[in-house]
This record gives C-alpha cells, structure tokens and sequence, in this order.
C-alpha cells in the first residue's frame, strides 16, 4: 500500500489548524451597536493525511435553517476521525439575519448578491470579502447549503453549473433525485468561487424557519457521498440511492390573479401540460375562482404554502424533463432511500420523519 502524503496546515484568522487537529475559531465580522463583537463560528478538521481542502456553509440568508442541522450532524459524522485533507465547517455565515430570523442584513442587503465584496464597502460587502478571502481561497471545493424562502418548500436539489465536468461529476455523487442546470448569478457565492476555479454545489431543500428530518437527512448524506468521491473519506457499503436525473431549465408557474390559494399537487409530483390542474386562487365567497394548469410537462420541484397570493406571485416552480416517468421513479427510489431503518445519519426516536 502506497504510503500517504502528509496533509498541511491551514491558517484562517491567524490561528494555525496543523495536521490531525480539529479547532473552533470565530472570525470576528463586526460589532453591534454596544460595540460587542459579532463572530462567524467555524470548525477546521485538518486531517492528518493530504487531500481537498472542502468547506460547507450554511445560512448565508440567514432564515434558512436546515444547513445549521445538517452541519452539526456532518461534525458528529465518526468517520471525520480520519479525514484525508482539510474540512471548513461554517454553519452560520450571516449571524445578523440568523439573530433576527431574517434572510436579510440589517441593511436589507442580500449577502448572497454581494460577493466579492469589498473591505471598505457595506456590511454585506465586508461579509462576502472576508469569507472569500478567508474560506474560500483556501479551498478546492465548496458545498454550499440553502432552503426555500419564507412560506416556500424546495424539493431536495443540487443547482450548479452542469457544464462544468468535474461539477456535474460531484452534482452526481451528491444523489439528490433532481440536479438542476442553474444559471450563475452575479454577486453570488457561486459566481465568485467560479472566478477563482473553486467549484460549489449548492444544496436547495426544504423552507426557511423550518428544520426538515427529509431534507436533513438528504443533506448529511450528500455531503458524505461528496466527501467519499472527492478522496476525503472512505467508500461506503451503503447502496447508493438513485442516480440523478437532470433537468436543464425550470420555470416558476404564477398566479392568474389575488386571492386564496389552494394547491392540489405536493413536491416531487408529475404534471402534465394543460392537463394537470397544479391549484386554484379564488376570491373569499368562491364566487371567482380561476385554475392553475401546467404550462408544460415535468416535475414540481418547489412550491408556495403560504394560501394567500397577489396576482403573479410565484406559486409552482416546475424543472423540464424528457422523461418525467423516469424523474418521478428516482424520488421515489430517494425517499426509500433515506427513511431506510440502517440510515445512519438519525438524530431523532426511532428514525421516524414525521414532525
């Protein structure tokens, strides 16, 4: 057996993480109003033997909870004990919006549209230029952790930019039942790591202020999976679930006028065009109630829960498939999937997902 490269440490915010250790560090991003310090929370696990250098982050927007779980399980995951290369844990990256329940910083800036940032710009820009510099150039890859908005549930799913191979590759080992060809946003997250040729997937799941067992799960496992392609961990005996099916556009279906939103199909669920009835909107007294039909064939992947809409708000979002017969087996076979009884990442009685 050929022997192993010893790893290297890693420096962030001035403190050395050497081979074998695994630290907690606080990156200071500010200070409230008392002149306190606000803090981005991080652990480094700096493996013993050379590999990757990964991170995974989670409440950029800062109502969006599901990450925070998923990273606390990934840190009690027991085969990190030996990890080959380096993994940045950074569960809360907006700790302003994470206080505050809200996606936003207090400037209502979005952080997630302001990377690069600048360290003599906004709040939000200083945030994005410090976790650049800090986290992001210091790593090979990166996983990156979301929800829906506020009264709006994702179908689990990677977004990422498919035309790059070795993305698509780790889109793949990730095992959610939809990948989904995303457009890179200027400002993003994304879009910056790109520049600098560190490819990240971005996990969408679930809703914000909501912990999801379904969506945890999924994430714990993909980051696992992802970690075990890319070297960092070894091979697992577990049957892989499904492989993904990919969808190269999706579309928001949007309400034909204000009123009360019914919803008829769940996520995850075939519709066919002009032939699924996807929801009605009707006034109080149901004296004018319109339907909501598919405007083409494919797979609901997100969806409003909130039953109050104005007209034109976002109430489906539905990916394209050639064949969605196929996209419905694999997020059946998903499911099975992850409420299988030998799951192993399980953190509440009984493995049960009920809430």
């Amino acid at each position: 057996m050929a022997k192993r490269e010893p790893n290297q440490p890693i420096t962030i915010g001035g403190v050395k993480v050497q081979p074998g250790q695994r630290r907690r560090l606080e990156l200071e991003v500010g200070r409230f109003y008392t002149y306190t310090p606000t803090t981005m929370p991080i652990q480094v696990i700096c493996g013993k033997s050379a590999g990757p250098v990964m991170f995974v982050s989670a409440a950029i927007h800062g109502d969006e909870l599901n990450g925070v779980e998923i990273i606390r399980r990934l840190l009690r995951v027991p085969q990190l004990d030996r990890l080959r290369g380096t993994l940045i844990a950074v569960p809360i990256v907006n700790l302003y919006g994470f206080i505050n329940t809200s996606r936003y910083l207090p400037d209502r800036r979005d952080l997630n549209r302001s990377f690069p940032g600048s360290n003599s710009g906004s709040m939000a820009a200083r945030i994005a230029e410090l976790f650049m510099r800090e986290i992001v150039q210091r790593c090979t890859h990166g996983i990156d952790l979301h929800t829906g908005a506020i009264h709006r549930s994702n179908l689990p799913q990677i977004r990422a930019n498919l035309d790059h191979a070795e993305t698509l590759d780790l889109a793949r080992a990730f095992g959610t039942p939809v990948i989904l060809n995303s457009a890179i946003r200027d400002g993003s997250l994304r879009a910056s790591a790109a520049a600098v040729d560190v490819p990240i997937l971005l996990y969408e799941a679930g809703e914000a202020l909501r912990l999801d067992e379904f969506c945890i799960r999924g994430g714990v496992e993909g980051i696992v999976r992802v970690m075990r392609a890319l070297g960092m961990l070894g091979k697992s005996r577990r049957k892989p679930p499904p492989e993904p099916i990919v969808a190269r556009s999706s579309a928001w279906v949007r309400a034909p006028q204000s009123g009360v939103f019914r919803a008829y199909v769940g996520l995850g669920e075939r519709v066919m065009r002009d032939q699924t009835v996807l929801g009605a909107v009707s006034d109080p007294f149901g004296e004018r109630e319109l339907e909501i039909r598919a405007p083409f064939s494919g797979i609901v992947i997100g969806r409003l829960n909130l039953p109050l809409v104005n007209e034109g708000d976002a109430v489906f979002h539905v990916a394209r498939f050639h064949r969605t017969d196929v996209a419905v087996e694999r997020i059946e076979g998903y499911q099975e999937s992850m409420e299988a009884d030998d799951f192993p990442w399980v953190d509440v009685p009984n493995g049960s997902l009920s809430p």
